[in-house]
């Protein structure tokens, strides 16, 4: 099997550590240590400071929060709302991280190629659904849809979290192809 040619992480220039900005350093410094190598999400928007600080600190209220939905919950979203907007970095390593949050090395997968076939419950379904019309559809949203998430338990709440990260990951997918983005060949393999 050949490895993979080296692909910038980005199309725009992409700092180098040194040159960041300290906070932003000290982040993907942070990040590195926990996961052993650097997102390339962190360096592609690193060309951005302020944008990065604004970027980061949405996804870390959206996807690191305390609420009925679980942290694997809200990666199923990204990653199907991800793989819609034909997002391969998103799809790639949100299923990372959902393989692992979810303790499942196939889930990752099913929901990326078809969440309607893939083993979750009708209630995640559910949640895809509503994910799924936010991201293509949102002007078409109402109160039949409430109706609907409300009936599988979720509350005001957790309903505005599904239509943010889904909205969220709007922006990101569509930044990721933009800037080229490349997934980082150490997620295709975690949580595995």
């Amino acid at each position: 099997m050949t490895q993979p040619q080296h692909a910038p992480a980005s199309r725009f220039p992409v700092p180098a550590l040194q040159d960041m900005p300290e906070d932003i350093r000290q982040r993907i410094l942070a990040v590195q240590e926990k996961s052993g190598f650097i997102p390339n999400v962190f360096l592609a928007l690193a060309h951005r400071p302020d944008e990065f600080r604004a970027f980061f600190a949405y996804h870390d209220a959206l996807m690191e929060k305390p609420g009925n939905l679980t942290k694997a919950e809200r990666e199923m979203i990204v990653v199907a709302t991800s793989s819609v907007n034909q997002c391969q970095y998103c799809v790639v390593a949100h299923g990372a991280i959902l393989r692992i949050r979810a303790k499942n090395p196939l889930i990752a997968d099913q929901v990326a190629t078809n969440y309607r076939k893939a083993d979750i419950t009708p209630r995640q379904k559910a949640m895809i659904d509503f994910a799924m019309k936010v991201s293509q559809t949102a002007q078409l949203v109402g109160e039949a849809d409430f109706d609907a998430l409300k009936a599988h338990g979720f509350d005001e709440e957790d309903i505005w979290d599904m239509a943010a990260i889904s909205a969220f990951f709007g922006l990101s997918n569509r930044m990721a192809n933009v800037t080229s983005m490349r997934p980082n060949t150490e997620f295709y393999s975690l949580g595995r």
